[in-house]
């Protein structure tokens, strides 16, 4: 456990100092207890893991694109200094965010209410994130009919990388130093800590706007979500390039994560009762998962495939397609069922569902899909991440580091969600848990 020792020195910290230049009168009435229980290793983590996650990135597309494609060869391969920067990069980088930037400002679709903030105001959001990416697809296909080399995406993949780890960086660092200017009720109780580097890590403003532009919204479904189905079809390009037509491993990976990212945008308006908009203050975690992991990790089967081609027999497919369709219907059902149940609790879709009171006035579903496990939707998610490492085939360990990365990352959201829930819940809770006593896997864990 983190912990600050409660006997402070009497040289000020800097983020005294900080709130002394910015003329704060009073400490925010929100503050973590220094006793409380940081997440992700506390201080360590958020020192090692700014500079353990983006030399990952760099490391993986490296390997995915290298002859061996192994994980484990040593000395690992990494990036040449040339590899490192092409001027190209950063203009593209900027150009594709400042594009959905201004299609999130177009008045399309509608606008949605987020859930209270402990001032009692909610905040509105622009449901238009499948228009941005249905608008991205025709300016794709205008840019392919006029000859753009797509492909070319191929070669640039580790700049833009670099590109997007600088604009983390930077934009991490904007996000801290304003977050000062901030009222106390505005901060995430998790993230004004009274440690500078912690906060910056895991964000001290819970919601970041610039007029009615929400930072850390915008950055969670669209630029890096739609960036990554553009790298894939970029690698895919590149394989038609080399081979004369994609191969089937290409077309399937393709078509397994652009449906999840248009259903993600579909239904983006669940996204602002998920822990990262609720909970979670905007930093260096999100800002950066958002912008450089996403894309450039979950795109890593396409990267491989360019360099090593997969052929799929016609019966392999089917039952790949068979178990991404299983995970997709699994994922989709059991999140739209606690969807609806939240708005209205009435519907006849959930108005049958056995569900457990709680004190806080809210109720458990305890039947239906969250009867089965108590996290469905991380089943489902979990078999698609499978499915879509399937047709890279078995020769390597590289394609299933995303199934592996995405295991540990549910597994340790699930175990936030449970902290949270006992906290909120108590009683009810550990009643719960008692009734749906598997968390992911059925009669597994």
């Amino acid at each position: 456990m983190d912990r600050t020792a409660s006997e402070a020195p009497q040289t000020p910290s800097f983020t005294q100092l900080w709130r002394r230049k910015m003329g704060a009168k009073k400490a925010p009435k929100h503050r973590l207890s220094h006793d409380t229980e940081r997440e992700f290793g506390g201080t360590l983590g958020a020192v090692c893991i700014p500079v353990f996650l983006p030399l990952t990135v760099l490391f993986l597309i490296c390997v995915s694109q290298s002859a061996e494609a192994s994980v484990l060869q040593w000395p690992p391969c990494l990036p040449s200094a040339d590899q490192l920067w092409d001027p190209l990069a950063p203009m593209l980088l900027l150009a594709w965010i400042g594009l959905h930037a201004l299609l999130y400002l177009l008045p399309l679709g509608k606008v949605s209410e987020g859930l209270a903030l402990r001032d009692g105001s909610r905040l509105k959001y622009p449901i238009n994130g499948f228009h941005g990416l249905c608008i991205s697809a025709v300016l794709l296909s205008v840019l392919l009919a006029l000859g753009a080399p797509l492909g070319y995406l191929c070669e640039l993949l580790v700049p833009l990388a670099v590109s997007a780890v600088a604009v983390s960086f930077l934009s991490s660092v904007y996000l801290y130093v304003r977050s000062f200017w901030a009222p106390s009720h505005a901060l995430a109780l998790g993230g004004d800590t009274g440690n500078p580097l912690y906060d910056f890590f895991i964000g001290r403003e819970l919601n970041p706007r610039i007029g009615n532009f929400d930072l850390k919204y915008f950055c969670e479904l669209r630029p890096g979500l739609i960036g990554w189905v553009v790298i894939n079809l970029g690698m895919l390009m590149k394989e038609a390039e080399l081979r004369g037509s994609p191969s089937l491993s290409m077309i399937l990976v393709n078509w397994f994560q652009l449906l999840y990212v248009a259903d993600a945008l579909w239904n983006e308006e669940a996204v602002l009762t998920t822990m990262d908009i609720v909970h979670d203050g905007f930093g260096f975690m999100l800002v950066f998962g958002d912008l450089a992991w996403v894309p450039f990790t979950y795109s890593l089967q396409a990267s491989f495939l360019v360099a090593h081609p997969q052929s799929l027999s016609s019966l392999t497919a089917v039952a790949i397609v068979a178990l991404n369709g299983t995970g997709y219907y699994i994922f989709r059902k059991s999140n739209s069922q606690k969807n609806q149940f939240r708005r209205d609790p009435t519907h006849p879709s959930v108005s049958g569902l056995e569900t457990i009171a709680t004190a806080t006035g809210k109720r458990l579903l305890v039947s239906g899909w969250w009867g089965l496990v108590r996290h469905p939707n991380y089943l489902g998610d979990l078999l698609m991440a499978l499915a879509w490492s399937l047709p890279c085939g078995f020769s390597h360990l590289l394609p299933y580091f995303y199934v592996v990365y995405f295991t540990v990352l549910l597994v340790h959201r699930e175990a936030r969600d449970e902290r949270q829930c006992r906290a909120k819940y108590g009683l009810a809770w550990d009643a719960y848990c008692r009734r749906v006593p598997y968390r992911i896997f059925p009669y597994i864990y």
